[in-house]
């Protein structure tokens, strides 16, 4: 977690921003519950419990920082709200989302099979990809 840190520090610090103790608590927050594809709101009121005198509206403010600086990515899971969640920069894509029609658990899927569609596209399309989002829309098994 420090090295995440550290590495936030000199991105801010090159954009003029300071690591203020409520980034650090909303960067803190969304680093212990990674995977968890946290809501603005769910966010803010883990925050809330480390510092009380936070903000909704700082907390919105540090998301789009955070997101504008790819230190987190804001996903859209067609729920009615952004959800959020640590950009790791393990590869160049982004990994896809089972999303349950009934329950709404979202499960990771680290697989990338889409390769080969993507140098089919390159290559039939003459079109250069640079990243894609996948959904899946379904029932888990716990709900089927």
């Amino acid at each position: 977690m420090t090295e995440i840190m550290e590495g936030l520090k000199d991105q801010l610090k090159e954009k003029g921003y300071k690591l203020t103790p409520q980034r650090r608590a909303t960067l803190d927050t969304i680093i212990e519950n990674q995977g968890k594809h946290l809501s603005t709101e769910e966010i803010y009121d883990m925050v809330k419990e480390k510092c009380p005198e936070i903000g909704l509206a700082t907390v919105y403010r540090t998301l789009q920082l955070l997101d504008e600086l790819d230190v987190i990515s804001k996903i859209n899971f067609d729920d009615g709200c952004s959800r959020y969640e640590l950009n790791t920069h393990q590869d160049d894509h982004q990994h896809h989302h089972l999303i349950c029609l009934k329950c709404g658990n979202v499960i990771e899927v680290e697989v990338d099979l889409m390769d080969a569609l993507e140098n089919e596209i390159e290559k039939n399309y003459n079109f250069e990809i640079r990243d894609h989002k996948v959904k899946f829309f379904g029932y888990c098994s716990k709900c089927k």
